[in-house]
Formats: structure tokens, C-alpha cells, sequence
């Protein structure tokens, strides 16, 4: 089980960076002209409501089912992850968009020394933050791992920011400032249309959940000891429904018994059920387990 707190934590410790990162980087764009770092900036502008969002979700997640929500709000995490995917692709589409105007209309004069200091800078902040919540993901809900897989993506730009900086750089000294002033916008055409990558994998995953559809590799490893279960105790046939919403899951199971099978009272049934909640938490699940039997497999059909 994730700790809420620790989450929550590591999460506005992500917001506090990106704030810091958007600042830095919006100034230093406009200074030195250069849409790159102003991406760079956007994007950690944007991570930081975004992130706040998470923090939201997590903490409506964890406050448990009521009258109004009685299987819990764990969907808020899945959708937090929808929107926060859904608003990064867009600015990379637009970037992108930028970029190809910017490269067409004959590329942009940056000043390439002090765009390298920036991209000097941003890595290393990236990559230390990167490195922070990459560990904490480890142990931690579904949106402090696509917190990590933001940062990844958020360093990845920073290294391109780097390299592309640095051969502007390289092009200047060498008098080709003609060359140089293409740099600029081919690495935001680049790193934006690569980046795009990011925000599809999390919308893939998150739409999965909120569409409540079954996780497949976690799905295979449940049905293993379902049917265990289900031929120690002599049963006809075992039925299997997963779900993951964010930190919840949900796993129905439902039996079918015969007259040979080894159990045919309440007792016998209670048995079964605690056996399957206990091999499930062996393989690391703790899930909201619903066991049923019937002696009519149209029932579960």
C-alpha cells in the first residue's frame, strides 16, 4: 500500500521545483529570444497546476467511500492523469506548430552563450529532481509515477536543450550565425514531436482505468491463483473480473460448485474466500475481493 502523506508530499515538492523552473525559464526565454527555453518554461508553468491537480486528487482519493461515492474516489486519479496528459500533448502540439513557422520564416537569432548557461542549469535541476521522484515512485500511487515520468520527460528536454544550445554556440564561434539561427526552433520542432511520446503513454494507461478495464499482465498473475484455488477444492469452472481504478482494485471471483466439489457449506465457502484474499496479498495485491458461488454457471455469465 502507497502512503498517502508521502505522496502528497513528494508531490508539492514537484510543484515547488516547477515553479521555480517556470520562472527562471520564462524570464531567461524573453531575455535571450529564444522559443526554446520558453517551452521549457511552459511546460514547467503548466506542471506546476497540473501537479496541484494531483495533489487534489490524491488527498479526494484517500478520504474512503460514502453515501455518495460508494466504491471510493479513486477515479479522480486516473482522470487527474487524463487531463495533465491531455495538456501537455497540446502544447507540444503547439510548439511544434511554433517551430515550424519559426523555421520556415528563416529560423530565430538567440544568444547562444547564455542560452547554454540556462541549459546548463536546467539539466542539472532536472536531473536531480528526476532522480527524487523516480525514487519515491518506486513506493508511491499512480500519480506520483507519472509525476516521475513527466520529470523524466522534462529532463530528456533539457538534455536537447543542452545539446542544441551548445552547437549554437559551437556555430557562432565558428562565423556561421547563418547556420546557428536554425538551431533555436529545429530542436523545439524536435524535442516537442518527440516528447509527445510522454503525455500518450500516461493518457493510455489513465484511460485504461477510468474506462475500468481490466489490467492484463496483473490479470494473468490473479487468474494463476484463482485456479489453484479452484482445483484444490474440487470446483466445476472459476470466473474472473479485474479492475484498477488509481490505488484501487478490484477483483470479483465467482465459482462454480458440483455436488464432487470439497465445499458445500457457508463455512467451506467462507474458507475458500479467506485462502484466495491470502495468496492474493502474497503476490503484493490487497485488493477489494468480492467471492461468489453458485451451482448455476448462467448466474455468472
Amino acid at each position: 500500500m502507497t502512503d498517502p502523506r508521502t505522496d502528497a508530499r513528494t508531490l508539492l515538492v514537484s510543484v515547488w521545483v516547477s515553479a521555480a523552473f517556470a520562472v527562471v525559464s520564462l524570464v531567461w526565454g524573453l531575455v535571450v529570444d529564444s522559443r526554446l527555453i520558453l517551452f521549457d518554461g511552459l511546460y514547467s508553468f503548466a506542471s506546476v497546476g497540473l501537479s496541484l491537480l494531483g495533489v487534489w486528487a490524491l488527498r479526494a482519493s484517500r478520504r474512503g467511500p460514502d453515501d455518495r461515492f460508494p466504491w471510493g474516489r479513486e477515479i479522480y486519479e486516473p482522470l487527474a492523469i487524463v487531463v495533465k496528459a491531455g495538456a501537455l500533448g497540446g502544447l507540444c502540439i503547439y510548439a511544434l506548430a511554433g517551430a515550424v513557422g519559426d523555421l520556415l520564416a528563416g529560423g530565430r537569432d538567440v544568444d547562444a552563450g547564455w542560452a547554454l548557461v540556462y541549459a546548463v542549469v536546467a539539466t542539472a535541476g532536472g536531473v536531480a529532481t528526476t532522480v527524487y521522484v523516480r525514487r519515491r515512485a518506486r513506493t508511491g500511487s499512480d500519480l506520483v509515477r507519472a509525476e516521475a515520468a513527466e520529470w523524466w520527460g522534462d529532463t530528456l528536454l533539457s538534455l536537447g536543450v543542452l545539446a542544441g544550445f551548445g552547437l549554437a554556440w559551437g556555430l557562432t564561434l565558428g562565423g556561421r550565425d547563418d547556420i546557428a539561427r536554425y538551431v533555436d526552433p529545429a530542436m523545439v520542432a524536435l524535442i516537442s514531436a518527440a516528447f509527445l511520446v510522454v503525455p500518450a503513454r500516461l493518457l493510455a494507461t489513465a484511460l485504461r482505468e477510468v474506462l475500468t478495464m481490466s489490467p492484463p499482465a496483473l490479470r494473468e498473475e490473479l487468474l494463476v491463483c484463482v485456479e489453484e484455488v479452484r482445483r484444490e477444492r474440487g470446483l466445476a469452472e472459476s470466473f474472473l473480473r479485474v479492475s484498477k481504478v488509481g490505488s484501487r482494485l478490484d477483483v470479483e471471483v465467482d465459482f462454480v460448485v458440483t455436488p464432487e466439489s470439497a465445499v458445500q457449506t457457508v463455512t467451506d465457502f467462507d474458507a475458500v474466500r479467506a485462502e484466495l484474499r491470502d495468496r492474493l496479498r502474497a503476490l503484493g495485491q490487497d485488493p477489494s475481493i468480492s467471492v461468489g458461488f453458485t451451482a448455476d454457471r448462467s448466474w455468472v455469465l
